[in-house]
């Protein structure tokens, strides 16, 4: 499972309206869902790898990637950043385990279950996981006990800073229909996520910092390409908002491919921090 609604798909734990990713919307059984999930990762992954690379991520490193999707993050650090091992999960594994790596383990597995305990790791990341959980704060904290002391937490999620503000069009009112339908209906909840520094650093976490990434939507870019394919999985719960018809989002689809777009997509805020203590080798 898995990118906002990005790929990297949220591992666990029911949404107030009963329903969760993967199941309500996004189902990975569906034809194409890898596909979608890909894109997302097209338009972020460079910037995470670079993050972690800069972080120290490398060889003697064992690393945790939750909301693992179909393994971009964790297969780049294991083939470019030479760590020794990674440990992807995710809720339905199906696009993971069809391709063994050295190094790669894989658990499928719910991170808000109780017994949720893998091991220590030097490393570990979510991406566009805990805006899609209720519990997020408190996953926060539980995934910072499962770093080594000095161990460093990497979590990134979906950041609007736009949508709200930005003269009406087209593309406004889908963007706007897709974060409500999934609040409705998996309990997606972006609102929150430029305070990531405070509530890490809130958690007892040190060094904490952050930073925004925002893609250009250019037509045919990868970014363009997976929200087309976002909002057509998404449709029933858009229009469920009454906020948009199908015209409607049949009219944002075609902006976007326009060049007459000229907006800013939602991008990616990444926090990190480290776990008090001295352990984690650096590069």
């Amino acid at each position: 499972m898995h990118p906002p609604v990005p790929a990297g798909g949220a591992p666990g734990d029911a949404s107030a309206s009963g329903g969760q990713y993967g199941e309500a919307v996004f189902p990975p059984g569906r034809a194409g869902e890898d596909e979608r999930i890909d894109l997302g990762a097209l338009a972020y992954d460079e910037l995470t790898i670079a993050r972690l690379r800069e972080l120290g991520a490398g060889p003697g490193w064992s690393c945790l990637d939750v909301g693992a999707g179909t393994g971009s993050v964790a297969r780049r650090l294991l083939g470019e950043l030479g760590v020794t091992r990674v440990l992807a999960v995710d809720r339905d594994v199906r696009f993971l385990s069809g391709r063994p790596q050295p190094g790669l383990d894989v658990l499928e597995a719910d991170i808000s279950a109780p017994g949720f305990d893998p091991g220590r790791f030097h490393l570990v990341h979510a991406r566009f996981a805990l805006m899609h959980l209720p519990t997020r704060q408190q996953l926060m904290a539980r995934l910072g006990e499962l770093l080594v002391p000095g161990g460093v937490l990497v979590l990134g999620d979906a950041v609007d800073l736009t949508t709200d503000l930005a003269p009406t069009s087209p593309y406004t009112r889908a963007m706007q229909a897709m974060w409500q339908g999934l609040h409705d209906t998996i309990g997606t909840d972006v609102s929150w996520t430029p305070r990531y520094p405070q509530m890490l650093r809130g958690l007892g976490l040190v060094s904490v910092a952050a930073e925004i990434h925002v893609p250009a939507l250019l037509p045919g870019s990868a970014i363009s390409r997976f929200w087309t394919e976002t909002w057509t999985r998404a449709r029933e719960a858009m229009t469920a908002t009454g906020l948009v018809d199908d015209a409607d989002i049949d009219e944002a689809i075609r902006y976007l491919d326009s060049p007459d777009c000229a907006d800013l997509s939602p991008g990616l805020i990444t926090a990190w921090c480290r776990r008090p203590g001295a352990g984690t080798p650096h590069r």
